[in-house]
């Protein structure tokens, strides 16, 4: 396996899916800078605490989720637009942003508005 430092941006990204698969905030977190921002439209998180916090409150709105991804990669930038549906709600403007640095997430912007599932 790569060590951090060598992992390219498609490679942290495709690991970050994996992490998010399992659930496990704390394993999710690994994959951001020590002194990673996660910014959401409430505010700023910071550090992996405020990772394990933010995906925490992705993850409980959209419980066991279908995903479908469309990640435009432009050097250490990722500007991924995504949906996802559950049994009781979706996301059909899903809008994230990542910074990647020596192999980690250094920045992520999150944005989506949860609603109600249509038939």
């Amino acid at each position: 396996m790569s060590t951090p430092q060598t992992r390219t941006p498609q490679e942290v990204f495709a690991d970050h899916g994996r992490r998010l698969g399992t659930g496990d905030l704390d394993l999710i977190s690994e994959n951001y800078a020590e002194d990673a921002v996660f910014v959401t439209p409430e505010g700023v998180l910071t550090g992996r605490a405020g990772v394990r916090k933010g995906i925490g409150r992705l993850l409980a709105d959209l419980p066991g989720a279908e995903w479908h991804l469309a990640p435009q990669f432009a050097g250490d930038v990722l500007f991924l637009q995504w949906t996802a549906t559950d049994s009781t709600h979706e996301v059909t403007d899903g809008v994230d942003t990542f910074v990647f640095r020596d192999g980690l997430i250094s920045a992520q912007t999150v944005r989506y508005t949860l609603t109600d599932r249509t038939a």
